[in-house]
């Protein structure tokens, strides 16, 4: 069984870059819901044109197909070190999906890591690179907006895998290498406690 991370940040605290590593250092496959969604539309096969269908009318896909398609990757990547899902779950019932599409293959989401951010400092942040840069998805006041939307949708979830004791807070306002040093504490010690229950099992099993 694979090492399966959910990670948790809003825009602009650096989530892409850490999965980045992630996937170079781990071996781990990133599922991002934008890029699966990308991927089907330009696929050809059923699902794919049925998600093209509801993209080219502008509706919203989904939690079915969403999953569908994530239980698609877990299907045909059953060699991969394990799963960051990028960008969902992003409510409960997503939450609860993705637990059950998971049970079905005998897996479960390992760790939940939240890059924990400080808004004010990362509007901040926003606001020098818009200056400096100028890039347009940078523009303030929409960043502000999707800052909203994201610790609205994102609220529900920490209490949800907080429960399961499978939520950690890494501080994301830190450098790269020290958000990055943090995350590997955290697998490193999800890692330890699987090959533990691993040996436990097999010792109870063979009667040592």
């Amino acid at each position: 069984m694979g090492l399966n991370l959910v990670l948790f940040g809003p825009p602009a605290a650096g989530k892409g870059t850490q999965a980045k590593r992630l996937v170079a250092e781990r071996g781990l496959l990133q599922l991002s819901t934008g890029d699966m969604l990308r991927a089907a539309c330009k696929s050809g096969t059923e699902l794919g044109k049925k998600v093209a269908g509801i993209m080219d009318r502008g509706d919203l896909v989904s939690d079915e197909i969403v999953i569908a398609l994530i239980e698609e990757q877990l299907d045909t990547h059953t060699d991969a070190a394990g799963f960051i899902f990028d960008g969902f779950p992003r409510t409960v019932a997503q939450a609860e999906a993705l637990d059950a599409a998971l049970a079905a293959r005998d897996m479960r989401v390992n760790s939940v890591i939240r890059l924990k951010v400080d808004d004010e400092a990362l509007v901040k942040r926003i606001i020098k690179r818009f200056e400096e840069e100028g890039r347009k998805d940078d523009n303030p006041d929409a960043f502000k907006v999707r800052l909203g939307n994201y610790n609205k949708q994102t609220a529900p979830l920490l209490p949800f895998y907080a429960k399961q004791g499978k939520l950690t807070e890494v501080d994301g306002m830190t450098d790269i290498e020290s958000v990055a040093l943090s995350i590997r504490h955290v697998l490193d010690r999800q890692s330890e406690i699987a090959a533990t229950k691993k040996t436990g099992f097999f010792a109870r099993l063979f009667g040592r």
